[in-house]
């Protein structure tokens, strides 16, 4: 059985990725209740937001240092001009 997700533990980007990996695999199976299925739904929107915020927050700091070195001017990711 999967280990039980704390959306609101402290964990890095890459555990935050592994939980919701568990999540999908665990759903995937199909043989959950439809209330299992609800719980880890919820968890995994939260765990989800969690990893958003932890990769807006990398990529200002990254758009921080390059500010700082003045050898580039920041462009938000996937931008097609870069």
């Amino acid at each position: 059985m999967p280990e039980e997700v704390q959306p609101d533990a402290p964990q890095s980007f890459e555990a935050g990725l592994q939980m919701l990996e568990n999540i999908v695999k665990e759903m995937e199976s199909g043989d959950l209740l439809l209330e299992r299925a609800l719980e880890l739904f919820e968890r995994g929107v939260k765990l989800s937001e969690t990893c958003r915020k932890q990769l807006e927050a990398a990529e200002s700091r990254v758009e921080i240092l390059i500010r700082r070195a003045g050898e580039m001017q920041p462009q938000p990711f996937g931008d097609p001009k870069s």
